[in-house]
């Protein structure tokens, strides 16, 4: 004989058919197994995975640091040793070419080219070491008259008493500094300590003097 309820509920004889009237609403709980609010809200959040720990920087050895400001060292007193040694040879070096005797023989010489009119010599001194690859030298010795006619017309006769200052400028080049004895060619009295300065070429074992300047002001 057939019961209260119906045997086609699906779930079996034994009890009433299941009929979920709100499946989207959670299942209410107890307060006993409900847990405290304050461990719900309170929570930690996830922690991030920190990863391995980070590796010491390697730090430079104190020697290494020693050694390197050590060497710098040595080597600016080297440089500084080599030019001190390099300045004081200069000198030196050039004793042989522009000493006092062969400066002053040299500026005498070319003086008394000016006070004889010698255009040549003094053509070949003025072009300071090229009179020799110059093809038309014309202009070269009417410059060089025209120089000895400006030196005759203040001094009759010049004489080099002394090198007072030589500079050198490279191993062929110095600019000299010297005294004379003059004597005007007006015909008055003989003037010494009259200083001028002459630039000096050394080349092909003679010595030439590239320009003259007097320094001593007015006429004689």
């Amino acid at each position: 004989m057939p019961g209260p309820y119906s045997s086609d509920h699906g779930l079996g004889a034994d009890g009433p058919p299941f009929t979920d009237t709100h499946p989207s609403e959670p299942i209410p709980t107890s307060a006993a197994h409900r847990p405290p609010r304050h461990a719900v809200d309170r929570a930690p959040p996830t922690a991030s995975y920190p990863g391995p720990p980070p590796l010491p920087y390697p730090r430079r050895p104190r020697r290494r640091l020693f050694v390197a400001a050590v060497g710098v060292a040595l080597a600016i007193a080297a440089l500084t040793v080599v030019i001190v040694h390099g300045s004081h040879r200069v000198p030196a070096t050039q004793g042989g070419a522009f000493s006092d005797t062969t400066a002053k023989t040299a500026i005498q010489n070319y003086l008394t080219a000016l006070e004889h009119r010698d255009s040549e010599t003094i053509a070949r001194n003025s072009l300071c070491g090229i009179y020799d690859a110059v093809r038309d030298r014309r202009s070269d010795q009417a410059l060089a008259k025209l120089s000895s006619d400006a030196f005759r017309s203040q001094f009759s006769e010049v004489q080099v008493t002394s090198i007072d200052k030589i500079v050198y400028w490279s191993d062929y080049q110095a600019q000299v500094l010297f005294s004379m004895r003059v004597q005007p060619a007006t015909g008055s009295g003989t003037r010494n300590q009259v200083q001028a300065i002459a630039q000096l070429l050394s080349q092909h074992n003679q010595i030439l003097v590239c320009s003259y300047v007097q320094r001593a002001a007015g006429t004689y």
